[in-house]
């Protein structure tokens, strides 16, 4: 099992920058594909950014690519979230997720379903 603790979330101004992180601590942190989803009020959970376990591979929403950046450091067992140019809509939790990808290194998901695990969100407000 792999425990997610997300830190970094807080209140910025439309243009400013975040930059979330995410530690994990149980099984081998390298031995996952990690991903960040966000939740607005009233809407459901989306897709932000995934990584592979290898760090060669990394997919973004197109409401977020060119503004946002995933990485990861398997020595530190984190993944991190770079947050640039943000906007009002991008005001959300955002979650950090693992997905066990042992025999996939490239791989990267994006649907939900793909990760078993799950932190406990941290908290992103864009003011205008």
């Amino acid at each position: 099992q792999v425990q997610l603790v997300e830190s970094g979330g807080g209140l910025v101004q439309a243009g400013g920058s975040l930059r979330l992180s995410c530690a994990a601590s149980g099984r081998t942190f390298s031995g996952y594909a990690m991903g960040w989803f966000r939740q607005a009020p009233g809407k459901e959970r989306e897709f932000v950014a995934a990584i592979s376990r290898n760090t060669v591979n990394t997919y973004y929403a197109d409401s977020v690519k060119g503004r946002f950046t995933i990485s990861r450091d398997n020595a530190k067992n984190t993944v991190y979230l770079q947050m640039n140019s943000l906007k009002p809509e991008d005001t959300a939790v955002y979650y950090c997720a693992a997905a066990q990808s042992w025999y996939t290194a490239n791989a990267y998901y994006s649907r939900s379903n793909d990760y078993a695990y799950w932190g406990q969100g941290t908290q992103v407000t864009v003011s205008s």
